[in-house]
């Protein structure tokens, strides 16, 4: 499971900080995840295919988050893109990409799928068979979800001396990868646990985009491998969370603590601060695991 970040600062882009946008790659899949302006320019700075993109996931309708939308929907007719590109986010991202579409009269020539969303529960809004992706509703001015990316459990690992040593043809090797006992030519069945070792544990990822400090999503991300979640502020300014309906470094921290999350990843960072560094400081007063999400940085989670 790999991470990179594309942009992590709030409010508006800047020459040297990008708004919110990141990459997940996960079982071979690319998942971009919100798409601020300059997105398309990070996304060819870090050297990431267009093509392997084919679900983007939108967290709300703040421009920070998604108004480089309609510019890479734009640069995907330029390349020519003819796999469908699914797009989930909030209802009225249909209307606000269509109209600019229709507007410039530059209709796709791919495939363009909205999922929007509008329920307030957590709900499953992508599966196949090595992935499912579900909503984290959260709380902020406007609708916002985050989303919950979930491995399933993989095959399991041939253990190609045990197979050699029982003279176990190739053509049974998929039923020993799905789990299954084998039975000899002599009649004697062989466990699978014999014949191959357990699959690598399935990763997690939570985003946690824009919201106001809420333990009520803790239940749906207990015991995530890597939470990403917003950091506005340091503990200085905890006044201004409530009335922007953003979160601390600590609160966050408090999140991650209280989910058991493995990792912590802060973003989301208010420019006011003269280095990130301090939100590490003190989001690791209640939480010790602690990365800091920067633009352009890759974060491998094994």
């Amino acid at each position: 499971m790999n991470l990179t970040v594309l942009g992590c600062y709030a409010a508006t882009p800047r020459t040297i900080t990008n708004p919110t946008s990141q990459v997940l790659e996960m079982q071979n899949r690319l998942f971009l995840i919100d798409c601020g302006e300059g997105t398309q320019v990070q996304l060819r700075k870090n050297k990431i295919k267009f093509s392997k993109i084919n679900q983007i996931f939108i967290s709300h309708l703040h421009g920070d988050h998604c108004y480089g939308l309609i510019g890479l929907v734009s640069t995907f007719m330029s390349l020519a893109r003819v796999n469908d590109l699914h797009i989930y986010g909030p209802k009225g991202i249909k209307q606000i990409i269509n109209l600019q579409l229709r507007l410039s009269n530059s209709w796709t020539n791919y495939k363009l799928i909205f999922h929007e969303l509008t329920s307030t529960e957590s709900e499953v809004i992508f599966e196949d068979e090595k992935v499912l992706v579900r909503t984290i509703p959260l709380k902020h001015r406007v609708y916002t979800n985050g989303f919950l990316f979930q491995e399933k459990m993989g095959e399991r690992k041939l253990d190609i001396n045990a197979v050699q040593e029982y003279e176990i043809e190739k053509c049974y090797f998929q039923n020993i990868k799905n789990g299954k006992d084998i039975t000899l030519e002599d009649g004697r069945i062989i466990p699978n646990d014999k014949l191959s070792f357990d699959a690598l544990p399935p990763k997690s990822y939570a985003f946690c985009s824009d919201t106001i400090f809420d333990e009520s999503i803790v239940p749906l991300i207990r015991d995530v491998d890597v939470l990403y979640h917003e950091s506005t502020f340091l503990d200085s300014e905890a006044h201004l969370s409530g009335k922007t309906m953003h979160s601390t470094a600590k609160q966050a921290a408090t999140i991650a603590l209280k989910a058991n999350a493995k990792q912590l990843v802060l973003g989301h960072y208010s420019t006011r601060y003269p280095s990130i560094e301090m939100f590490r400081e003190e989001a690791q007063t209640i939480f010790q695991n602690v990365l800091l999400a920067d633009d352009g940085k890759s974060f491998e989670f094994d």
